[in-house]
Parts: structure tokens; sequence; C-alpha cells
């Protein structure tokens, strides 16, 4: 700096000791050289130390800039870096979560195919029904003394097979009308009479509660009902109730 920018620069306000910084020189000579506007003319080196002082003042903020544009790119690679990882470990969990779902409804299917497919599981046949005839009852209605119990139920009323067994039998029985017969793994047979509609044919294998037809009043009837027999070992027939109870623990009078 020359001598009469350096006295310029004392003029304004600044010592030797604050112009440490390119910023706090290039302040200064532009402060004196505007002190001597006053027709003092600035040689060509003091000029070339001027410019010098601003393009290092240029200089030091491009650097700054690109410090801090360096500083905020690598923030945002962080960020990035944390949400995809983030991302990750939610889907792991998602995953984890659907496996864990899938292998507990396999199970529960499972268990619900091992229960229904039971020999012994046992299931009422018509739900919505009364009892109107029961076994041994006498009247001008039958021929003999009655042989089954009565459900009676709209017509249409789906009928279910009382447990797992095999049908031997669907076709059309005389006074039974529409009959289907089912025979179960300990050989007992049971019938299913009056019925409107077959749902099953011989040889099927049915489960407790699959329809095997539905209520009608085929046959010798007076309204819509189903005639149940039970057969232990194909034999002759047995009074429903006890062995609804017994055999299948149900009650017929409070299970419809």
């Amino acid at each position: 700096m020359t001598a009469a920018l350096a006295a310029a620069a004392g003029a304004v306000g600044f010592s030797a000791s604050t112009l440490a910084s390119p910023t706090q020189a290039n302040s200064a000579v532009n402060l004196a050289a505007l002190s001597l506007n006053s027709g003092q003319q600035l040689s060509g080196i003091t000029t070339a130390r001027i410019q010098a002082r601003q393009l290092a003042t240029r200089d030091s903020s491009r650097v700054q800039l690109a410090d801090t544009t360096t500083k905020k790119q690598s923030a945002a690679a962080q960020l990035a870096k944390a949400r995809a990882a983030k991302l990750t470990a939610t889907q792991a969990l998602t995953a984890k979560r659907a496996s864990a779902l899938a292998v507990a409804k396999a199970k529960a299917e499972l268990a619900e195919k091992t229960a229904r497919e039971s020999a012994t599981r046992c299931q009422i046949m018509v739900t919505g029904y009364h009892i109107t005839a029961t076994f041994g009852q006498g009247g001008s209605r039958w021929a003999h003394n009655h042989t089954g119990l009565d459900f009676a139920a709209p017509i249409g009323t789906r009928i279910g097979a009382v447990m797992k067994g095999v049908v031997i039998f669907a076709d059309w029985a005389g006074p039974y009308g529409r009959q289907v017969q089912v025979r179960h793994e300990d050989g007992t047979v049971t019938w299913y009479n009056h019925m409107s509609k077959f749902s099953v044919s011989v040889g099927e294998t049915v489960y407790a509660g699959d329809q095997v037809g539905a209520v009608g009043m085929t046959g010798n009837t007076t309204g819509p009902h189903l005639h149940f027999e039970v057969h232990p070992d194909g034999g002759a027939a047995v009074d429903p109730d006890p062995w609804l109870r017994n055999h299948c623990g149900l009650n017929p009078y409070t299970a419809g």
C-alpha cells in the first residue's frame, strides 16, 4: 500500500493491525482510493495491488461458498442414506410380519380343516326347527310306532350331515320320500327323509354340517320337516334323542 493510501486508510479509521484479512485490506484500499479523489492519482503499482486484493477477496469468497456447498451436499447425502436405511428396515419388518401372519393363517386353516374332518365331530342337522314327533310315538299317521325324530322347519331349510360319513343311498324311498343315508365310521347309518331335494350322490364323503339336502314334504307327511333316523350297524332304528346326546353331545330340544 502506498504512503498516500496508508495515510488515507489511517484517516478513515483503519490501522495496520486491522488489515489482516483480504476483506479488511480491500475495504481499506477502497476507502483510501476514494479519499484521493481530490486530484491525486494512484500509481500503476498501487492500482495493481488494489486489483490483486479484490481478486483475493473474490477467490476467498468462492472457496467459502464451495466449502459451504460441499457441507450441504454431504449433509443431504447422509440424510438420504438414513432415509434409505429406515425404508429398508421398515420393508424388512413388514415382510417379517406378513410371513408371520401367513404362517398363523396356514396353521389356523389346518386346525380348522382337521377339526372339520374329524370323525367324531357332530353338528345338529337343521336350524330354526321345533320337534313335532318323537321316537316310539303312536298315531294314525304311521303304520307302526314312529321310528325317528321329526324336526319341523320351512321348506328349503338346509339339512346337514350329523357327522362324517359316506353316502350309501340317495333316492326315492316310498313313504320316506326323498331319502339320503350316510354310513359313519363306527358303522352307524343315519337317515334323512322327506327332503325336497338331494345335495349329494352315492359314494360321496360328507363331513359334519355338509349339506345333504333340503327340508321338504315328499312321501307320507302332513307338513315340511326332516324325519331323522339312527340305525346302529345298519340295523333297526333306535331313539335319535339319546344317541344325539350321548354320541354327539347334542340336545335336540335346545340345539336348534
